[in-house]
């Protein structure tokens, strides 16, 4: 438990290191124009902001309210009011720790609806999987929508570096020899290993693996598969004019049509990944693509992401602490927290 809190530690300072030197690196880069950054913070129109906000409140209610339709077939049921608050407390954690919210998600819905932890956990995994294969259509949706746009950038900051370096490798001996070498000993380091990665997969890992198994076989089981995918396209859709309304917040970004905020989610969600809620990541690489792929001005640029970032960041932070107050206080009325399941 030690070696894991302690790896947990460590994870959290690297990921929060990267988005503070972001942070570091965007204010220096925009320090000559302070004046007209506070100018268009002060001048936003905040009625947009809090309407983004309301959508993205009600994107989480539809990801607490799509759950169920996960668990039913595996015969548990949460409370609405229950799955709303375990969903806020995960998002809150996740700005800790990234993908410890899917584990205190999990753990509250073992200890107040007795849905068993790698169930629990299996629903959450095929959600992220359906999550992804949207995504994945977003990303389809980009490239076929914004290719000009995107394709400039993609040559200068992604295909033209990495075609120099893979020419490097080409052109040097060492290099191409030690990437021969470890390709090498991860084979046979995973070849000594196999009898202890079988060991595992029989063990306590097994069990999480059918409890994932179970969680992605239960949409082949669901009894409306047709609303739950209405559901998730709503999410993400809900995603999407989150962000769409903080465009009409600022002047410098109200002709920015739909399109422009298609790109703009797609590598906003990869901010996210890269440290706690997206801290310093998510605003630095919205501020990139404004201003090299829109030709939005620095002050505008700058403005938005943190406008859309730290309205986010309120949200969660009010109803996920209201959260954890309210769970003990409602679940205080079941007799023993009984399993809520389906006959």
């Amino acid at each position: 438990m030690a070696v894991k809190n302690t790896k947990s530690i460590i994870q959290f300072i690297i990921l929060l290191s990267i988005g503070v030197l972001l942070i570091w690196l965007t204010l220096k880069q925009v320090a000559p124009k302070k004046n007209e950054i506070i100018a268009a913070f002060k001048n936003a129109n905040y009625f947009w902001i809090g309407l983004s906000m309301l959508i993205a409140l009600f994107s989480h209610f539809l990801r607490a309210y799509r759950w169920n339709y996960l668990l039913k077939p595996l015969g548990y049921k949460i409370k609405l009011v229950n799955a709303n608050c375990y969903i806020l407390i995960a998002y809150l954690a996740n700005y800790g720790i990234p993908r410890m919210g899917e584990v205190s998600r999990c753990t509250l819905a073992t200890k107040y609806d007795k849905v068993p932890f790698e169930v629990a956990l299996g629903t959450v995994i095929t959600e992220r999987i359906v999550d992804f294969i949207l995504f994945l259509i977003i990303f389809a949706l980009t490239l076929i929508l914004q290719f000009k746009q995107l394709s400039g950038v993609a040559n200068k900051y992604i295909f033209y570096p990495l075609q120099q370096k893979l020419a490097g490798i080409g052109h040097s001996p060492v290099k191409l020899i030690l990437v021969i070498v470890i390709v090498g000993v991860i084979i046979a380091t995973f070849f000594l290993l196999r009898k202890k990665i079988s060991a595992l997969l029989k063990g306590k890992l097994g069990s999480i693996i059918k409890g994932i198994g179970s969680g992605v076989g239960s949409i082949r089981n669901m009894e409306k598969p047709f609303k739950f995918i209405v559901l998730s396209v709503l999410i993400w859709l809900c995603y999407f004019y989150s962000l769409y309304m903080c465009f009409f917040a600022l002047s410098g970004t109200q002709h920015l049509g739909q399109q422009a905020c298609l790109t703009l989610l797609l590598f906003g969600t990869f901010g996210v990944i890269l440290s706690p809620g997206g801290l310093g990541a998510y605003p630095a690489i919205i501020s990139g693509i404004l201003i090299t792929t829109y030709a939005i001005s620095e002050e505008w640029a700058f403005a938005l992401p943190w406008l859309s970032w730290t309205s986010q960041l309120i949200l969660i932070l009010i109803l996920g602490l209201i959260s954890f107050i309210v769970l003990p206080i409602y679940n205080q009325k079941k007799d023993g927290v009984l399993p809520n399941t389906y006959k």
